[in-house]
């Protein structure tokens, strides 16, 4: 496969970009694909590019110009293009002398540069970029969950900050929508079903990348802003409920004052 002219061992670039919420790549399978599940085409003078449907592209061995170029080309595909792109970028060592492994600097080691070797490495790194960009994201919704309990509990308000922690919890709920329906961090990618020989590489790469840990972590931070903004919206909700109540007993009174008004009148 590999149109490199290095002589082994040789050190390649691999990064990882997440552009967009989703990426179309109907019928890119039909220009130069060299694998599929996930698409793999061939990108720049002497490298290669692994394409996902949930917006992130890793590429192999291409320079700076060269990736700018294949972005230019991709932007039509972008859907809901991110403003801040997020990028993570990673060596790769090809030695034919040495199994596939990771060493203790973080480089990864392949024994050649094949199709499933660069679709398991570019799955790690392909779901490792889209944890960051959406743990950056919950961060921020997480941060901005105290301040704003606070200040509806303090003011048992609802207005703008019910309508502000609503939006908060939307892009969550969005970000977790993506995670478990497209992404699928937890799960085991497509390529290890017809060649399992690679598992335990996949295995390692999936233990340096931490990608299991972040994961549970990623969904604690879920599960707390849900259970807080079910907290805060039963919290709306119940002084909603006071307050009406409230009317009705002013009413009520204010019904008792006008007949004994009326009583004292006729009297």
């Amino acid at each position: 496969m590999s149109d490199m002219r290095e002589t082994p061992p040789y050190t390649i670039l691999a990064r990882a970009h997440v552009l967009s919420e989703r990426l179309d790549i109907r019928g890119l399978e039909r220009t130069g694909a060299v694998a599929i599940a996930p698409l793999t085409v061939k990108a720049g003078s002497e490298g290669f590019a692994v394409l996902f449907r949930f917006g992130a592209v890793v590429l192999f061995n291409l320079t700076a110009e060269e990736e700018d170029a294949f972005f230019a080309g991709l932007a039509p595909r972008m859907k809901e293009r991110l403003t801040v792109p997020e990028t993570d970028e990673a060596r790769v060592v090809v030695d034919p002398a040495l199994d596939d492994h990771v060493d203790g600097n973080g480089d990864i080691h392949l024994k050649e540069l094949s199709p499933v070797r660069l679709q398991v490495v570019a799955d790690v790194l392909a779901k490792s970029v889209i944890l960051e960009n959406d743990e950056n994201k919950v961060a921020g919704v997480f941060d901005r969950i105290e301040p704003l309990a606070a200040s509806l509990r303090s003011r048992g308000g609802g207005g703008a900050d019910l309508r502000e922690l609503l939006r908060h919890i939307g892009d969550v709920l969005l970000t977790e929508h993506r995670l478990v329906g497209r992404v699928e961090v937890a799960e085991k990618p497509e390529v290890l079903w017809e060649h399992p020989e690679h598992e335990r590489f996949y295995a390692r790469l999936e233990e340096e990348y931490e990608l299991s840990k972040r994961d549970r972590a990623f969904n604690r931070k879920l599960e707390v802003i849900s259970r807080t903004a079910s907290t805060l919206l039963e919290l709306v909700e119940n002084k909603r409920s006071l307050r009406v109540e409230w009317y009705i007993v002013i009413l009520i009174v204010f019904e008792i004052i006008l007949t004994l008004y009326e009583l004292f009148l006729r009297d």
